[in-house]
């Protein structure tokens, strides 16, 4: 089966910093494109970040450019999402999800992707 797990969300305050795991089993990382979206309440999904697997490319929104850093580690078949210097529009709740950066940077959900539970970001101000 294939799974998506999402950690490491939490409170922080305001220029904190947090780093987002999304463990994967059932696929390799290092073969697919791993992105994550973020959806706050009332406001539309948003694409944040995207590695691609084919040449490690990497895709940020301009909310997060210089702020947020994706990483992967295929030995661990882990995608990390090291957030920095955090802001209150940051807080949303974050997902992963296996599908390519084109879909993720459209902050689009399809049902042929598969996409990790979510873990949720605060940050007060």
């Amino acid at each position: 089966d294939v799974q998506l797990q999402a950690s490491g969300g939490g409170l922080v305050q305001a220029g904190g910093s947090l780093r987002l795991s999304c463990a994967v089993s059932g696929f390799t990382v290092g073969r697919n494109p791993i992105g994550w979206i973020r959806q706050a309440p009332e406001k539309a999904r948003e694409g944040v970040s995207c590695i691609s697997s084919r040449d490690d490319s990497t895709y940020y929104a301009d909310s997060v450019k210089g702020r947020f850093t994706i990483s992967r580690d295929n030995a661990k078949n882990t995608v990390y999402l090291q957030m920095n210097s955090l802001k209150p529009e940051d807080t949303a709740v974050y997902y992963c999800a296996a599908a390519p950066c084109t879909v993720v940077a459209e902050g689009r959900y399809r049902g042929s992707d598969w996409w990790g539970q979510g873990t949720q970001v605060t940050v007060s101000s």
